[in-house]
């Protein structure tokens, strides 16, 4: 594990690279180092030195591997999300597939792309998941949807609290935001502002204690307020 010092800027995003290859560390490692409103804080070369780190300094947001040895990305991120609910968890793959995109998000991670993904879309899903919003590549987003969807909830039960938590206009944004739609897409559907649409997925989010709107489409099909039990 390396450590980049205590100078630290509170205006700057605090960011940790994990990944058991140096080729890649040092990769994603110069993409921080570019960019002015971010500060690498530090590096690891699997779970356990993730955690380490993590526990150590304060981290906005970690770049993490999910293949790695001794302890892997999926169960280094569940321990993370869970024992430091500020820090965000960007997953990194080479692998766009099932096993490791949703392990991944039920484990507490925030975004998930893919390591070929451009230098630039790395660094404005850093800064999203830092907003609290979630980041995952389009065609993951679709088979996400398309998992989640295929099966249903075994009983109504969660989804009659959800509805319950929640005023008809923010059920409507939970269906809404279960599409994969944007605040954009939402806000011309609904014949809605996008600040108002914002508003509204924020209260969502909140009552429903959901990280981002990843999380959210998982909820929705999963409990069954979106599929079999919403019609």
């Amino acid at each position: 594990m390396s450590d980049t010092g205590n100078v630290t800027d509170p205006d700057r995003i605090r960011v940790a690279v994990v990944d058991d290859q140096e080729l890649m560390r040092s990769a994603l490692r110069m993409m921080v180092e570019t960019q002015s409103d971010l500060e690498l804080v530090g590096e690891a070369v699997d779970g356990h030195e993730a955690l380490a780190l993590v526990r150590g300094r304060r981290v906005d947001v970690v770049l993490m591997d999910l293949r790695m040895p001794r302890l892997d990305g999926i169960r280094a991120t569940e321990i993370i999300t869970r024992e430091l609910p500020a820090t965000r968890v960007l997953a990194l793959t080479t692998f766009d597939l099932d096993e490791y995109a949703f392990p991944a998000i039920r484990a507490g991670a925030s975004g998930f792309l893919l390591k070929d993904a451009r230098a630039e879309e790395i660094v404005d899903a850093i800064r999203v998941v830092h907003a609290g919003h979630g980041v995952v590549a389009p065609s993951t987003t679709r088979r996400l949807i398309e998992h989640v969807a295929a099966t249903p909830a075994d009983s109504d039960a969660e989804a009659e609290a959800i509805r319950a938590r929640l005023t008809p206009r923010e059920l409507d944004m939970l269906r809404e935001v279960a599409t994969g739609a944007t605040n954009a897409e939402i806000a011309a559907r609904l014949h809605l502002s996008e600040n108002t649409v914002k508003t509204h997925v924020g209260h969502v989010l909140s009552k429903l204690e959901l990280r981002d709107r990843v999380q959210a489409v998982v909820l929705a099909y999963e409990s069954g307020v979106v599929g079999r039990s919403s019609r």
